[in-house]
């Protein structure tokens, strides 16, 4: 299962995911549970047989289940999978046969699932809206996609996927952005996430200019002032301001347990345990002071 804020990528993760796993020469089907209306989601992830009900189509619908058979099924936002469906999808997750709609003849299926969702799930379970049954069915593996505002290194990477994605689909030659336009990207703290930057970048893709500088930027983005994030904004936990510490250490200190530590005024033992409960291990220097001399 993969969670994280809303936009941050975790389709892109998924089908990374696909991609390496034994499945990657199959399909790989995505489905959007908080899109679809609740009446229509039990046929578009099961299917339905010829007849099944007014207005179905003469020849069935093989639905996403089938559809995904030999490859991935990505079921993004299963917290908004109606709880009278959860038990169906246990039972289909469980026996690997779905029953399409208004048949007899459940069909096998060799599957890998992936879910996300941006909502607590736990809590959910708490207050009897999410099944805790399926959900240690699907939360067999956890990765918690961290906002785009806390892995600004990402932000390059990501630009240039989403500049031949765009390029590609308009038959245009590679656009680049100016050195002053990545620092605007940079700065910005991309509240939208993944998504959000798509859509500049796309944007920047269907401007007539070769190169994007920081004039052709959104006004949002280029005006951004983010020093008042935290000091106007509602208190913050000492969880949140603890993880906002260790990260700005971390960072001043280029990924230095050593340093990041006697600048925290805590051992470095104590950083690294917070390090691997914040899931920061990323932002650790591989090289001296940093996380594989620890685990050394």
């Amino acid at each position: 299962m993969i969670t994280g804020e809303s936009g941050t990528g975790k389709e892109l993760f998924a089908q990374a995911i696909h991609q390496a796993s034994a499945y990657s020469s199959g399909p790989f089907v995505a489905i959007n549970c908080a899109a679809i209306p609740k009446e229509l989601i039990e046929t578009e992830l099961f299917g339905y047989v010829p007849g099944a009900f007014t207005g179905a189509k003469k020849d069935g619908n093989k639905g996403k289940f089938v559809q995904a058979h030999g490859g991935t099924l990505f079921l993004d936002e299963i917290g908004d999978m109606p709880l009278e469906l959860q038990s169906k999808l246990l039972r289909v997750l469980q026996e690997r046969m779905v029953t399409p709609v208004g048949g007899t003849n459940p069909i096998p299926i060799d599957i890998r699932v992936i879910s996300a969702t941006n909502q607590d799930l736990e809590k959910m379970i708490r207050e009897k809206t999410f099944r805790s049954d399926l959900y240690y069915r699907l939360n067999v593996i956890n990765l918690t996609i961290p906002p785009l505002r806390e892995r600004k290194d990402d932000i390059p990477v990501l630009i240039d996927y989403f500049l031949d994605k765009y390029a590609f689909h308009i038959d245009k030659g590679k656009t680049r952005f100016t050195k002053s336009a990545l620092q605007a990207l940079q700065h910005y703290d991309w509240p939208g996430n993944v998504r959000e930057l798509e859509n500049v970048v796309e944007l920047a893709v269907n401007l007539p200019e070769q190169e994007v500088d920081r004039h052709h930027l959104p006004e949002h983005i280029t005006n951004y002032d983010n020093s008042h994030n935290y000091e106007n904004s509602e208190f913050l936990t000492l969880e949140e301001m603890e993880r906002m510490q260790i990260i700005k250490a971390l960072r001043t200190f280029q990924g230095n347990i050593t340093h990041a530590a006697e600048a925290l005024n805590i051992g470095r033992t104590t950083l690294y345990r917070k390090i691997k409960k914040y899931n920061l291990v990323r932002l650790i220097d591989i090289g001296e002071g940093g996380g594989k001399n620890h685990e050394n």
